[in-house]
């Protein structure tokens, strides 16, 4: 089994980070490369960026802030949004990071996945679904767009074709967990932990380190990855970078 990551997923909007609820209200909570550097200190397993803006304005990625945040960044660093070819991906790998991460891409073009995995490694794509409880039957939606483009293909398909890819690493979000710090979404991970023959990496609903351990431990997933719990501090929620020491992540790891 790969060794468990805990991964910040920082979201990048008009060049600076916000944390949304139900990707909603995005608040502002620093810099980009100033909260780099705080997790460099911090010995973070693995960072996640994405523009949340690039697919919404139909733009590419932008190329001088990955290149500002892969040469600051000490960690595996995961970029995505925009990304449309194989072109964008391997400037973006080039740039120094490790991951490409897709959403809208993978849904609309799944067959440009495995042409830019043939260039850059399966291993370095990673597909993030972002997904909504149905409000009448039982299951989810996939959406895409920061929620706002609802998709008519299933989950389970969508999961079984990404399976007959290959692809490096699954990233599943849940919306209606996003921002919450409420815990994250057990059913949603115990169904796509069943239907996935790639590594998991769960996002959405983290409110302390407890459910960063009940994850790992019980779902068997490689990426417990949160936004809220490493940029929030208190009840008040005051923005403060912050991430489990050594002590504290040997502690999650103690069974594993």
């Amino acid at each position: 089994m790969l060794r468990a990551r805990i991964i910040p997923c920082l979201l990048v909007h008009r060049k600076g980070l916000v944390k949304t609820v139900n990707f909603k209200e995005g608040k502002y909570v620093g810099d980009p490369i100033n909260a780099v550097k705080i997790f460099n200190e911090k010995e973070v397993d693995e960072l996640m960026i994405i523009d949340i803006d690039a697919t919404v304005e139909n733009r590419g990625p932008d190329f001088k802030m990955i290149k500002n945040v892969a040469v600051e960044c000490r960690m595996p660093l995961c970029y995505g949004g925009g990304i449309r070819t194989v072109e964008d991906a391997v400037r973006i790998i080039n740039l120094g990071a490790e991951k490409v991460a897709f959403s809208s891409l993978a849904i609309e073009n799944p067959s440009m996945l495995k042409e830019i995995g043939s260039v850059i490694g399966l291993q370095s794509v990673v597909v993030v679904i972002d997904v909504k409880k149905k409000k009448i039957l039982k299951g989810y939606d996939i959406y895409t767009h920061n929620g706002k483009k609802k998709c008519k293909l299933k989950l389970i398909d969508f999961l079984g074709e990404l399976n007959s890819i290959g692809i490096g690493e699954v990233v599943i979000n849940s919306i209606d967990n996003d921002g919450k710090m409420e815990g994250y979404d057990e059913e949603l991970i115990a169904f796509v932990r069943d239907y996935t023959d790639s590594p998991l990496t769960v996002l959405g609903g983290a409110g302390n380190l407890n459910d960063i351990e009940r994850l790992i431990h019980k779902y068997k997933v490689i990426g417990a990855a949160a936004g809220s719990l490493f940029v929030f501090k208190g009840k008040y929620r005051a923005v403060l970078i912050n991430y489990p020491n050594r002590e504290e992540k040997s502690k999650l790891f103690k069974t594993i």
